[in-house]
């Protein structure tokens, strides 16, 4: 599938959310290439990644947060969720738009320890408050986190309240959950959809359910939203990303 034109502005931003798996693909290899090369293909501006493994054997021992972004000649913003002795594994925020980072820390967690990172973007002299996470398995475990996500550490900071802000990641929750129910009453939702329905980005090689969104408040305004559904996204990792243009509202 081609990528949709825009209208040449920097008003607009392409924005990509990408559970990656540590690069394994279907193939049992992990492969930052590949992943890289899907992005790349995509043109994204600011890319949400979840699932990166830095410095742990599994995955040949490599920062793959920084062998990706250095492929698409982007910075990486990385924030490890799980440390196993000197292994990391987490999440990250790549762009080569001026960025800070504003946070990054643990969220409420019952099992695996989940957390969320926030950067700061500009665009067009505009600041953009920009939010990755990755939440849990339990239904209860994923409201504690939606709730904390919305608090006053986060999208609830007085800097977001004036600001464009992009909520970005994999929340393993369908779009009918409690938990993406309760993120979609301050927020909006940039959905891919077809003919009424929901794309689905997992599991990637026979796509069923969607767990992986795209939010926004009412300072963007999405222009297109697709899943990248290609081969070799089918084969890189275990969920296909979305892909989102949005353009900045006065």
């Amino acid at each position: 599938m081609m990528t949709p034109k825009v209208p040449p502005s920097r008003r607009v931003l392409r924005a990509l959310t990408y559970n990656i798996h540590s690069c394994r693909g279907s193939d049992r290899r992990h492969d930052p290439g590949r992943i890289a090369e899907v992005i790349a293909a995509s043109g994204a501006d600011v890319i949400a990644l979840q699932e990166l493994d830095v410095g742990r054997k599994r995955s040949g021992g490599i920062d793959q947060a920084e062998a990706i972004a250095a492929h698409l000649k982007m910075r990486a913003h990385f924030h490890p969720a799980l440390y196993v002795e000197d292994e990391r594994y987490g999440d990250a925020i790549l762009t080569a738009l001026p960025s800070i980072r504003h946070r990054a820390a643990a969220l409420p967690s019952r099992g695996e320890p989940r957390g969320a990172l926030w950067i700061e973007i500009q665009l067009d002299g505009q600041r953009m408050q920009i939010f990755n996470t990755h939440f849990g398995l339990s239904s209860s475990e994923r409201m504690l986190q939606a709730e904390a996500l919305l608090g006053p550490g986060w999208i609830g900071h007085d800097c977001c309240r004036r600001a464009p802000v992009l909520l970005l990641g994999d929340f393993n929750a369908i779009p009918s959950s409690r938990a993406f129910r309760r993120l979609s009453e301050p927020l909006q939702v940039a959905a891919p959809r077809l003919g009424g329905r929901w794309l689905a980005t997992f599991p990637a090689r026979l796509p069923l359910l969607r767990l992986d969104h795209i939010l926004h408040n009412e300072r963007l305004r999405p222009i297109s939203a697709r899943v990248i559904d290609t081969p070799l996204a089918r084969k890189a990792s275990d969920h296909l990303p979305i892909v989102v243009d949005l353009e900045l509202v006065s």
